[in-house]
């Protein structure tokens, strides 16, 4: 199993629509979650930058992520939660969500 942190940036003028996007995400969005072996999922918020919380149970997470950008369900929801978001200043060119290091873990 491998833990993924993340963080972005929420635009402060679609906090509300954020949360409110939330509050349903679509059944097949979280199907096809569950199908690339992701478990344990969460987003917290602190202040404009969201925090993401995930376990991969898999053994190849490029193949499941791929798996999740050619998922139609998926691709619409990313169309309505991405204008809400923005790379933080950390971000490598490319990065969308930015990976965060682990430095300490208690199991």
């Amino acid at each position: 199993m491998q833990r993924i942190a993340q963080v972005i940036r929420v635009r402060p003028e679609k906090l509300a629509e954020y949360r409110e996007l939330h509050r349903a995400v679509p059944e097949p969005v979280l199907a096809r979650l569950r199908a690339s072996h992701i478990a344990n999922y969460s987003i917290h918020l602190l202040g404009d930058r969201l925090f993401s919380y995930f376990e991969y149970h898999g053994d190849d997470l490029a193949a499941d992520v791929a798996a999740m950008a050619d998922d139609e369900a998926t691709r619409e929801w990313w169309k309505v939660t991405d204008p809400c978001q923005e790379p933080v200043p950390e971000a490598a060119p490319g990065d969308w969500w930015t990976p965060m290091e682990q430095v300490f873990l208690m199991e």
